[in-house]
Protein backbone atom coordinates (compact mmCIF):
# COMPACT_ATOMS: atom_id res chain seq x y z
CA UNK A 1 0.00 0.00 0.00
CA UNK A 2 2.11 2.96 1.26
CA UNK A 3 5.87 2.81 1.01
CA UNK A 4 8.17 5.67 2.00
CA UNK A 5 11.89 5.28 1.46
CA UNK A 6 14.60 7.65 2.70
CA UNK A 7 12.32 10.69 2.43
CA UNK A 8 13.99 14.07 2.84
CA UNK A 9 11.89 17.25 2.82
CA UNK A 10 12.70 20.91 3.25
CA UNK A 11 11.00 24.30 3.36
CA UNK A 12 13.22 26.83 1.59
CA UNK A 13 16.63 26.14 3.19
CA UNK A 14 15.38 24.34 6.32
CA UNK A 15 15.52 20.55 6.41
CA UNK A 16 12.41 19.14 8.05
CA UNK A 17 12.24 15.42 7.31
CA UNK A 18 15.58 13.66 7.39
CA UNK A 19 15.28 10.16 6.00
CA UNK A 20 11.80 8.81 6.81
CA UNK A 21 11.26 5.11 6.11
CA UNK A 22 7.77 3.71 6.60
CA UNK A 23 5.64 0.93 5.13
CA UNK A 24 1.90 0.66 5.78
CA UNK A 25 0.21 -2.52 4.57
CA UNK A 26 -3.55 -3.01 4.04
CA UNK A 27 -5.40 -3.44 7.32
CA UNK A 28 -2.67 -1.84 9.43
CA UNK A 29 -2.86 1.15 11.73
CA UNK A 30 0.39 2.98 12.46
CA UNK A 31 0.56 5.55 15.25
CA UNK A 32 3.20 8.24 14.84
CA UNK A 33 4.19 10.07 18.01
CA UNK A 34 6.70 12.78 18.78
CA UNK A 35 7.23 16.10 20.53
CA UNK A 36 6.07 19.38 19.05
CA UNK A 37 8.17 20.34 16.03
CA UNK A 38 9.39 16.81 15.37
CA UNK A 39 7.93 16.54 11.87
CA UNK A 40 4.72 14.58 12.52
CA UNK A 41 2.30 16.95 10.81
CA UNK A 42 4.85 17.77 8.13
CA UNK A 43 4.85 14.11 7.11
CA UNK A 44 1.05 14.24 6.80
CA UNK A 45 1.17 17.42 4.71
CA UNK A 46 3.83 16.03 2.38
CA UNK A 47 1.86 12.83 1.82
CA UNK A 48 -1.24 14.87 0.95
CA UNK A 49 0.71 17.17 -1.37
CA UNK A 50 0.41 20.44 0.51
CA UNK A 51 2.24 23.25 -1.34
CA UNK A 52 5.41 24.76 0.11
CA UNK A 53 7.21 21.52 0.94
CA UNK A 54 10.06 20.34 -1.29
CA UNK A 55 10.95 16.67 -1.51
CA UNK A 56 14.72 16.77 -1.97
CA UNK A 57 15.27 13.02 -2.11
CA UNK A 58 13.53 9.72 -1.44
CA UNK A 59 10.33 8.12 -2.70
CA UNK A 60 6.66 7.85 -1.69
CA UNK A 61 4.34 5.35 -3.39
CA UNK A 62 0.70 4.38 -2.83
CA UNK A 63 -0.15 1.02 -4.37
CA UNK A 64 3.01 1.40 -6.47
CA UNK A 65 1.92 4.79 -7.84
CA UNK A 66 4.38 7.66 -7.40
CA UNK A 67 2.78 10.12 -4.97
CA UNK A 68 5.41 12.78 -5.54
CA UNK A 69 4.37 13.08 -9.18
CA UNK A 70 0.67 13.55 -8.28
CA UNK A 71 -1.24 16.75 -7.61
CA UNK A 72 -3.16 16.86 -4.28
CA UNK A 73 -6.50 16.16 -6.01
CA UNK A 74 -4.96 13.20 -7.83
CA UNK A 75 -3.76 11.79 -4.53
CA UNK A 76 -7.29 12.11 -3.14
CA UNK A 77 -8.75 10.32 -6.16
CA UNK A 78 -6.13 7.59 -5.70
CA UNK A 79 -7.54 6.96 -2.21
CA UNK A 80 -5.51 9.15 0.16
CA UNK A 81 -7.40 11.09 2.83
CA UNK A 82 -6.03 13.65 5.29
CA UNK A 83 -8.01 14.79 8.32
CA UNK A 84 -6.96 18.17 9.62
CA UNK A 85 -5.76 18.97 13.11
CA UNK A 86 -7.68 22.25 12.94
CA UNK A 87 -10.60 21.81 10.50
CA UNK A 88 -11.67 25.07 8.87
CA UNK A 89 -15.11 26.56 8.23
CA UNK A 90 -16.45 26.81 4.68
CA UNK A 91 -19.10 29.50 4.64
CA UNK A 92 -22.02 29.05 2.26
CA UNK A 93 -21.41 25.34 1.60
CA UNK A 94 -23.67 22.80 3.30
CA UNK A 95 -21.89 19.78 4.68
CA UNK A 96 -24.10 17.23 2.91
CA UNK A 97 -23.55 18.98 -0.44
CA UNK A 98 -19.81 19.19 0.22
CA UNK A 99 -19.66 15.47 0.95
CA UNK A 100 -21.73 14.51 -2.11
CA UNK A 101 -19.51 16.61 -4.38
CA UNK A 102 -16.36 14.94 -3.04
CA UNK A 103 -17.87 11.47 -3.18
CA UNK A 104 -19.10 11.86 -6.76
CA UNK A 105 -15.81 13.38 -7.90
CA UNK A 106 -14.03 10.20 -6.82
CA UNK A 107 -16.67 7.98 -8.48
CA UNK A 108 -16.38 9.98 -11.70
CA UNK A 109 -12.59 9.64 -11.66
CA UNK A 110 -13.04 5.86 -11.53
CA UNK A 111 -15.67 5.86 -14.33
CA UNK A 112 -18.44 4.98 -11.88
CA UNK A 113 -21.96 6.35 -11.94
CA UNK A 114 -22.50 9.38 -9.72
CA UNK A 115 -25.15 9.12 -6.99
CA UNK A 116 -28.18 11.36 -7.12
CA UNK A 117 -29.33 13.24 -4.02
CA UNK A 118 -31.72 10.56 -2.77
CA UNK A 119 -29.28 7.66 -3.13
CA UNK A 120 -26.49 9.67 -1.58
CA UNK A 121 -28.62 10.74 1.38
CA UNK A 122 -29.53 7.12 2.14
CA UNK A 123 -25.86 6.20 2.15
CA UNK A 124 -24.95 9.30 4.17
CA UNK A 125 -27.44 8.45 6.93
CA UNK A 126 -25.67 5.12 7.45
CA UNK A 127 -22.28 6.81 7.66
CA UNK A 128 -23.59 9.45 10.10
CA UNK A 129 -24.42 6.68 12.57
CA UNK A 130 -20.92 5.25 12.24
CA UNK A 131 -19.39 8.66 12.96
CA UNK A 132 -21.64 9.24 15.98
CA UNK A 133 -22.69 12.59 14.55
CA UNK A 134 -25.88 14.64 14.86
CA UNK A 135 -27.64 14.41 11.44
CA UNK A 136 -28.73 18.04 11.73
CA UNK A 137 -25.10 19.14 11.40
CA UNK A 138 -24.94 17.87 7.82
CA UNK A 139 -27.52 20.48 6.83
CA UNK A 140 -25.37 23.33 8.16
CA UNK A 141 -22.42 25.04 6.53
CA UNK A 142 -19.18 23.06 6.83
CA UNK A 143 -17.89 23.37 10.41
CA UNK A 144 -19.65 26.72 10.93
CA UNK A 145 -20.55 26.96 14.61
CA UNK A 146 -19.34 23.42 15.24
CA UNK A 147 -17.72 22.58 18.56
CA UNK A 148 -14.24 21.05 18.60
CA UNK A 149 -15.69 17.58 19.03
CA UNK A 150 -18.21 18.12 16.22
CA UNK A 151 -15.45 19.24 13.86
CA UNK A 152 -13.44 16.12 14.61
CA UNK A 153 -16.50 13.90 14.14
CA UNK A 154 -17.07 15.64 10.82
CA UNK A 155 -13.56 14.59 9.77
CA UNK A 156 -14.45 11.00 10.70
CA UNK A 157 -17.70 11.32 8.73
CA UNK A 158 -15.75 12.42 5.66
CA UNK A 159 -13.51 9.39 6.04
CA UNK A 160 -16.56 7.13 6.36
CA UNK A 161 -18.17 8.57 3.22
CA UNK A 162 -15.06 8.62 1.02
CA UNK A 163 -13.79 5.18 2.13
CA UNK A 164 -10.15 5.99 1.39
CA UNK A 165 -7.46 3.38 0.91
CA UNK A 166 -5.15 5.29 3.25
CA UNK A 167 -6.36 7.64 5.99
CA UNK A 168 -3.94 10.07 7.62
CA UNK A 169 -5.39 11.41 10.86
CA UNK A 170 -3.49 14.44 12.13
CA UNK A 171 -3.98 14.65 15.91
CA UNK A 172 -7.70 13.75 15.93
CA UNK A 173 -7.60 14.02 19.73
CA UNK A 174 -6.27 17.59 19.96
CA UNK A 175 -8.49 20.00 21.87
CA UNK A 176 -10.96 17.32 22.96
CA UNK A 177 -12.04 16.27 26.43
CA UNK A 178 -11.68 12.62 27.36
CA UNK A 179 -15.29 11.70 26.47
CA UNK A 180 -14.96 13.25 23.01
CA UNK A 181 -11.61 11.49 22.50
CA UNK A 182 -13.25 8.15 23.27
CA UNK A 183 -16.16 8.81 20.88
CA UNK A 184 -13.89 9.86 18.03
CA UNK A 185 -11.48 6.96 18.63
CA UNK A 186 -14.28 4.40 18.68
CA UNK A 187 -15.61 5.75 15.38
CA UNK A 188 -12.14 5.55 13.82
CA UNK A 189 -11.81 1.97 15.03
CA UNK A 190 -15.15 1.01 13.45
CA UNK A 191 -13.95 2.24 10.07
CA UNK A 192 -10.91 -0.03 9.97
CA UNK A 193 -11.09 -2.80 7.36
CA UNK A 194 -8.66 -5.45 6.09
CA UNK A 195 -8.33 -3.40 2.88
CA UNK A 196 -7.51 0.08 4.18
CA UNK A 197 -4.57 1.51 6.08
CA UNK A 198 -4.41 4.23 8.72
CA UNK A 199 -1.73 6.59 9.97
CA UNK A 200 -2.72 8.16 13.27
CA UNK A 201 -0.58 11.11 14.34
CA UNK A 202 -0.69 12.07 18.00
CA UNK A 203 1.34 13.82 20.65
CA UNK A 204 -0.24 11.95 23.58
CA UNK A 205 -0.92 8.31 24.29
CA UNK A 206 -4.48 8.79 25.53
CA UNK A 207 -6.30 8.15 22.21
CA UNK A 208 -4.46 4.82 22.02
CA UNK A 209 -6.46 3.69 25.05
CA UNK A 210 -9.41 3.33 22.65
CA UNK A 211 -7.77 2.21 19.39
CA UNK A 212 -5.19 -0.54 19.00
CA UNK A 213 -2.40 0.38 16.58
CA UNK A 214 -0.40 -2.38 14.99
CA UNK A 215 2.76 -0.29 15.20
CA UNK A 216 3.91 2.81 17.07
CA UNK A 217 6.72 4.99 15.72
CA UNK A 218 8.59 7.79 17.48
CA UNK A 219 9.74 10.66 15.28
CA UNK A 220 12.45 13.04 16.51
CA UNK A 221 14.08 15.74 14.40
CA UNK A 222 12.35 14.56 11.25
CA UNK A 223 13.38 10.92 11.52
CA UNK A 224 11.78 7.77 12.94
CA UNK A 225 14.09 6.78 15.77
CA UNK A 226 12.13 3.96 17.41
CA UNK A 227 9.34 1.59 16.38
CA UNK A 228 7.38 -0.93 18.38
CA UNK A 229 3.90 -1.87 19.54
CA UNK A 230 1.52 -0.14 21.93
CA UNK A 231 3.95 -0.66 24.80
CA UNK A 232 6.17 1.98 23.20
CA UNK A 233 3.37 4.55 23.54
CA UNK A 234 2.97 3.66 27.22
CA UNK A 235 6.71 4.11 27.65
CA UNK A 236 6.46 7.62 26.20
CA UNK A 237 3.56 8.39 28.51
CA UNK A 238 5.57 7.45 31.59
CA UNK A 239 9.05 8.64 30.61
CA UNK A 240 8.53 11.35 27.96
CA UNK A 241 10.38 11.86 24.69
CA UNK A 242 13.76 12.93 26.09
CA UNK A 243 15.15 9.40 26.13
CA UNK A 244 14.73 9.18 22.35
CA UNK A 245 16.83 12.23 21.56
CA UNK A 246 17.02 15.96 22.11
CA UNK A 247 14.71 17.86 19.71
CA UNK A 248 16.36 20.55 17.64
CA UNK A 249 14.73 23.97 17.46
CA UNK A 250 12.44 24.88 14.55
CA UNK A 251 12.65 21.48 12.92
CA UNK A 252 9.15 21.56 11.43
CA UNK A 253 5.90 23.41 11.17
CA UNK A 254 4.04 21.02 13.46
CA UNK A 255 1.41 22.70 15.56
CA UNK A 256 1.36 22.16 19.33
Amino acid sequence: MLKIQDLHVSIETTNILNGINLTVNPGEMHAIMGPNGSGKSTLAYVLAGRPGYQVTSGTMTLNNDDLIAMLPEERARAGLFLSFQHPIEIAGVRLDQFLRAGYNAIRKAHDEEELDVLKFDRMLNTKIKLAGMDPALTRRYVNQGFSGGERKRNEVLQMAVLEPKLSILDEPDSGLDIDAVRTVAESIDQLRTPENGTILITHYQRILNYVEPDYVHIIINGKIVESGDKKLALEVESEGYDKFGEPESAVSSDSP
